[in-house]
This record gives structure tokens, C-alpha cells and sequence, in this order.
């Protein structure tokens, strides 16, 4: 099979470095582990999401995602079957590297941080990527790259200076420091541009089917990119599908979300404690989606950045967000970009109550001054704080200029009326 990508090279100076270097070798396999097993654990499914809506956005076509699962005597495999950009030569070396993304200078996708492929390493010791060129009819083979426990580990041992260190290690070696081209590529379905083939490890296909299970709403409103995507678990299949409108509404399987977003250029002094390549992303965005028949059942309530992290939120709505991550990538990290990025969570919050109309309902979506955790409660703090400025009140009167009156409705009328002797007045 042709090396289309460079894979021979790219493992000739791995392997060169760790030689020169088995400090490296411990190093970079160390750090692999503590992404799959740590802040990457449990999450193939939303990465191979995410990577589909960055393909989609950069190649600026519909994006379309199908997952599916088939089961054999011979095993489990998982495959993700995306429209948009085919991969190329620097993106095998970004799969084949540790926080080195080669999205870092498209603002439009999702990705920021060149580790989400590690997910893959939980669930499968042989993962295989594939893409044909643009435009190309039906289903056929793919050219690509694939990584293999067993090949990687044969090359490692091979060198005198890292043999006794992979026997230390029980035989572990880092799994995608070292591609290979693909021998039996997998055929990417008709209508597709790029496909993920995952061999799944047995412990791990409760936890996949899990994943796909949780697959719903948040995911098409973290990811706008994506306009359809399907599940298939043998043969059971599930549509997902958004349909995005020009008011903002988006409605998701016949399901009805009202959003509002605001965006905007980070400015300068933000951004001084955070990595040089997020400094090189200068933009910030937040949006809230406020579903219009109630929180879905199985969603959870957590902070979206963009994809789900540990924050526990338990507003009314979903809130997605540039926020900076801690190294664990699940949880939003501390510092003035985050304070500035809840504030403006704030006021993007109130105005969405602001668009509602008029009715008991908006009082149902005002905060109250308990939160799920810290995040949470410096969000509530904040609305709260605007509360008194917004015209939510009958006749879109602000908080701050409503008298409340313990009267009948029809006088309180007469008095606060159209033609007020009182204004100001409610019942």
C-alpha cells in the first residue's frame, strides 16, 4: 500500500528520538495514558463528533455523521463515516502527535488542543483512519493511516535502549506516536468523505454503546456544523437531525430550542496566562439554548466548552461556551478569561429571557441563589445581578421600577394601566 502520508517517516523519527531519548518515550507514553484513561476517558464518541463538525466546517459543506456498530464472531467494530475535508498529510501528523492540532488557525472549529484523538486508545488497540477525494462516486476504499498495539510495541522492543523500559511498562508503548499506511483500508460509505474504523477492546463495548445511547440534543446544539447524524447499533437504526433557523430557533427531531449568542475578540490582557496557541485564538462566544417543552429526559446539566465538561449547571437551559479548560479538560479552568466569560454568559442569559414573551414562564427561568457548584453560583450571581435592569415584568417593565401590589388584577389595572394613575404597579 503506498505511504500517501508520510507514516514511514514519521515513525523513523519517533522511534530515532525515543533511541536518543528514552526519557521521551516514558514521557510521551505517560502522557498518552493520562489523556485516554483521564480527561479523554469515556468520550470516543463526542471526539469523533467533533472531529466530523471540524471537517464539515473547514470544507464548508452540511455536516452529516454515521455511527455505527457491527458485531461479529470476530469481534466489535465502531465506525464513524463524516462528510467535509479529506484528511491529509498534516492531519495524520497531528493524530500521531500530543497537543500539536492542526485546526489551530481555523477559528470555525471545535477543536483547539490536538488531543481529543486519544479518546480512541480506550476502546481500541488498532484504530484506522480513511478518506477518498472530494466528489468521489460510491463506496470505495479509502486512503489513510492506521496505528497498532501489537506493531508498535514489536518496533519499540527492537531498540536496545527502550526494550528493558517497555518490559517496566508490562509491554505498553504510546499507540499513536507511530502510524502505519493502511494495508486494508476501510471503504468510506457512499455520500462520505472520511471514515474511522475502531476494532473495539471487549471491555469496552458497554461503555461505546453507552455513548451512542447518550447521543441526543446537546450534542447537535454544541456542534452546529453537524445537520444529521445516525446511529446504528447492528442494524437499530436512530436519526438525529437540527434544522437551524434564521431567528435562532433550532429544532432537533421535531424538538424546539430557542438560542441566542453573542461573540466577540478577547482582548489582550485575558489572555496572558493562558497557552500560546489559545493566545493566537483571540475569540470568545457563548450561546444558550432554552428548550421549549422542558429539559429532555437523560440530558445532562452541565457546562458545555464545546463539547461536555464536569461543571455541573442547573439553569433551565444549556449553556455553551469558549471557556478555558484545566489540564483534565473537564472542568473549566480559573482566571480572568473565565470571569470575563461569565460575565457575558450572564448577559447573554438575560437577554434570552428578555426575547421570551411576556408570561409566569420567565419567572420559572430566574435563578435562584443556590448553585450545583462554583461555576454555577457565579453564573446565578451574575443574572441576578442584571435581573433588576431587564423589562421582564408585564408591559416589559424592569424589576427595578414594579411596585408590587397585594390586590385584585382588575384594579391593579385600572391604577397601572394603559392610562396609569400609578405606574409601575403589579398584582
Amino acid at each position: 500500500m503506498p505511504d500517501a502520508f508520510g507514516a514511514a517517516a514519521l515513525r523513523e523519527r519517533v522511534l530515532r528520538a525515543w533511541a536518543e531519548s528514552p526519557a521521551r518515550f516514558r514521557e510521551d507514553a505517560n502522557a498518552e495514558e493520562d489523556y485516554a484513561l483521564g480527561g479523554y476517558r469515556d468520550r470516543v464518541v463526542i471526539e469523533l463528533a467533533q472531529n466530523a463538525a471540524d471537517a464539515a466546517s473547514r470544507a464548508a459543506v452540511p455536516g452529516r455523521l454515521r455511527l455505527a456498530v457491527r458485531t461479529s464472531p470476530a469481534g466489535t467494530v465502531l465506525t464513524a463515516a463524516n462528510t467535509g475535508g479529506p484528511l491529509d498529510a498534516a492531519g495524520v501528523e497531528a493524530l500521531s502527535t500530543l497537543r500539536a492540532s492542526s485546526k489551530r488557525d481555523d477559528t470555525a472549529t471545535a477543536g483547539r488542543f490536538g488531543v481529543g484523538f486519544a479518546a480512541v486508545v480506550a476502546v481500541s488497540d488498532a484504530p484506522a483512519i480513511a478518506s477518498i477525494p472530494p466528489n468521489a462516486p460510491g463506496e470505495q476504499p479509502g486512503a489513510g493511516v492506521g496505528w497498532s498495539r501489537a506493531r508498535a510495541r514489536q518496533l519499540v522492543e527492537a531498540v536496545p535502549a527502550l526494550s528493558e523500559e517497555v518490559q517496566r511498562r508490562g509491554g505498553h508503548v504510546p499507540l499513536l506516536r507511530l502510524p502505519f499506511a493502511l494495508d486494508d483500508a476501510p471503504d468510506v460509505p457512499d455520500g462520505f468523505g472520511t471514515v474511522v474504523r475502531l476494532p473495539l477492546l471487549e471491555d469496552a463495548v458497554a461503555s461505546v454503546q453507552r455513548q451512542l445511547g447518550d447521543v441526543g440534543a446537546a450534542l447537535m446544539l454544541a456542534l452546529p456544523a453537524l445537520e444529521q447524524v445516525e446511529i446504528d447499533v447492528d442494524g437499530d437504526v436512530r436519526l438525529l437531525t437540527a434544522e437551524r433557523r434564521a431567528s435562532g430557533e433550532v429544532v432537533i427531531n421535531g424538538g424546539s430550542w430557542r438560542t441566542v449568542e453573542a461573540h466577540g475578540e478577547i482582548p489582550g490582557a485575558l489572555l496572558q496566562d493562558r497557552p500560546v496557541e489559545e493566545r493566537a485564538r483571540p475569540f470568545w462566544q457563548v450561546r444558550w439554548a432554552l428548550p421549549e417543552d422542558g429539559w429532555p429526559d437523560g440530558m445532562p446539566s452541565v457546562v458545555h466548552a464545546p463539547t461536555p465538561s464536569d461543571e455541573r449547571l442547573d439553569l433551565p437551559a444549556l449553556l455553551i461556551a469558549s471557556f478555558p479548560l484545566a489540564p483534565d479538560r473537564r472542568h473549566v479552568a480559573p482566571g480572568a478569561l473565565t470571569d470575563f466569560l461569565v460575565e457575558r454568559a450572564a448577559e447573554a442569559y438575560v437577554r434570552l429571557l428578555g426575547e421570551l414573551p411576556v408570561s409566569p414562564r420567565v419567572l420559572d427561568l430566574v435563578p435562584g441563589p443556590v448553585g450545583a457548584g462554583e461555576l454555577d453560583a457565579r453564573l446565578r450571581r451574575e443574572i441576578r445581578e442584571r435581573l433588576p435592569e431587564a423589562p421582564l415584568l408585564p408591559h416589559r417593565t424592569r424589576g427595578r421600577d414594579a411596585i408590587a401590589v397585594d390586590a385584585p388584577a382588575p384594579f391593579v389595572e385600572v391604577l397601572g394601566g394603559e392610562d396609569a394613575v400609578v405606574g409601575g404597579l403589579l398584582p
